[in-house]
């Protein structure tokens, strides 16, 4: 068989799949690239400051994001919600300087269970801003998800790390991006979406990265060069995937980052997670699976989708 051949007999197996098959693999190729994007960071926060990490995250990502750019012309960055591009930069990059910062200091396990809490802080933003209804089935299994987080952060055991805190704040601000993202019209294209992003990230995470400036190593800057394009890549697919598949369906298949980061954590840097952090970690993916399933059986569209990274 030619290699034509295979790829177009791929293609029409792909096509044949159903829709939220698609999506899910899709998030699962995103989960991959992100954790190991999580891992590359790590390395780099050795011997750089945060910020100047997500600076080069940004920049690489509109470097890679350029040429498509160019090749699509001005028109793809009309819009009509300028304000809307410039909240969800601005809350995307808060949970990259508060992620990046987590990743560094926190087993990359440990760091991404935290970010599980995403769902539970978007229902409390459905109900704060959005003038949802939310009865007490999800706000119990809000309470629990929570606890969960009780379980790994252990406040007054003598072993909590205030970088736990930082990545509650990247959960949020998480939260805060999806909801900004899920806000745009279907006619929004996603190469706009990722554009805008890119381009306003990158301007502001400038400042802060030149108060901390390194002059980087050419190592430093071939690991952070495919951060930025496993990040941009990550986000592309996983803009896909939650477009094409439901959120219900594909949502779940982002929890494989925690296996992840669990094997890249164990082979590259020696972590081992303890108990308490596998227990917190399942307490909430219990939580927000119960509350996405409650939301689908509600007929109600779950306000998930991708986080920045």
């Amino acid at each position: 068989m030619t290699v034509a051949a295979a790829f177009e007999r791929l293609s029409r197996g792909w096509a044949a799949l159903p829709a939220n098959a698609q999506g899910a693999l899709w998030v699962l190729l995103a989960s991959a690239g992100f954790s190991a994007m999580a891992t590359l960071v790590k390395v780099l926060g050795e011997t750089l400051d945060s910020f100047q990490i997500a600076f080069f995250r940004c920049i690489v990502g509109l470097i890679v994001l350029l040429p498509l750019m160019l090749r699509a012309g001005p028109t793809i960055l009309r819009t009509n919600r300028p304000l809307l591009h410039l909240g969800r930069a601005a809350a995307g990059m808060t949970a990259m300087f508060c992620g990046f910062y987590a990743f560094t200091h926190l087993p990359l396990a440990t760091a991404t269970a935290i970010t599980f809490t995403k769902p539970l802080f978007m229902i409390v933003i459905a109900v704060l801003f959005l003038g949802e209804v939310v009865r007490w089935r999800r706000w119990s299994a809000t309470i629990v998800g929570f606890c969960g987080v009780l379980i790994m952060l252990r406040p007054g055991a003598g072993t909590f790390e205030p970088a736990m805190l930082v990545s509650l704040v990247q959960a949020l601000a998480i939260a805060v991006a999806v909801a900004l993202v899920k806000s745009f019209p279907r006619s929004e294209p996603t190469f706009t979406i990722l554009f805008y992003f890119a381009i306003l990230s990158t301007l502001i995470s400038l400042v802060p990265a030149l108060m901390v400036w390194r002059d980087p190593t050419w190592t430093e800057l071939g690991i952070a060069a495919a951060m930025g394009m496993l990040g941009v890549s990550s986000q592309a697919a996983v803009v896909r995937g939650y477009r094409i598949g439901e959120a219900t369906a594909v949502a779940p298949f982002d929890y494989s980052r925690l296996l992840f980061a669990a094997v890249f954590g164990y082979v590259l840097f020696v972590e081992v997670p303890d108990l308490w952090t596998v227990a917190g970690a399942g307490v909430i993916i219990a939580s927000t699976v119960y509350i996405a399933r409650r939301e689908s059986r509600l007929g109600a569209s779950p306000k998930a989708g991708p986080a920045p990274h």
